[in-house]
């Protein structure tokens, strides 16, 4: 099987305020916006961001009930620290949690920090001066 990701889905107990933080509040453009259903983001070239209505995420997977996502992060990388800390304080303006205040991390030589959305979908924003993407977009980690 082709290991290529095309949509990251995730239940959203919340959509409204999933819209407002990223379409109003990071002034994201959405792909499609279905109110009350689900709302996408085009996030990287082939990649879409679901974010599904809980009740409807739940139909869809014919189980009652919640159905959460523990343990998963989404992460953003970006040039340097001051893109660290603009992309958290933007994150944070749009009502966001920061878990974690920009740092060093403990792993790798990564300078990082932790932001959850109005919806507890937890963004790692990260400088990794060991992470590169060729123009055919090869990732490189190390």
């Amino acid at each position: 099987m082709d290991p290529t990701v095309h949509f990251v889905t995730l239940s959203t107990p919340d959509l409204d305020a999933a819209r407002g933080f990223y379409a109003r509040g990071l002034g994201w453009t959405p792909l499609l916006d279905v109110p009350g259903e689900i709302l996408f983001f085009q996030v990287a070239p082939g990649l879409v961001l679901g974010l599904f209505d809980a009740g409807k995420f739940a139909e869809d997977l014919g189980r009652t009930g919640r159905t959460a996502a523990e343990g998963v992060t989404l992460s953003h990388n970006v040039g340097g620290e001051a893109e660290v800390r603009a992309a958290v304080e933007a994150m944070a303006a749009a009502g966001g949690t920061v878990l974690k205040a920009p740092q060093e991390g403990a792993f790798g030589g990564v300078f990082h920090a932790h932001v959850a959305d109005l919806n507890g979908v937890v963004w790692e924003i990260a400088h990794n001066p060991g992470w590169r993407i060729d123009d055919d977009g090869a990732v490189h980690l190390g």
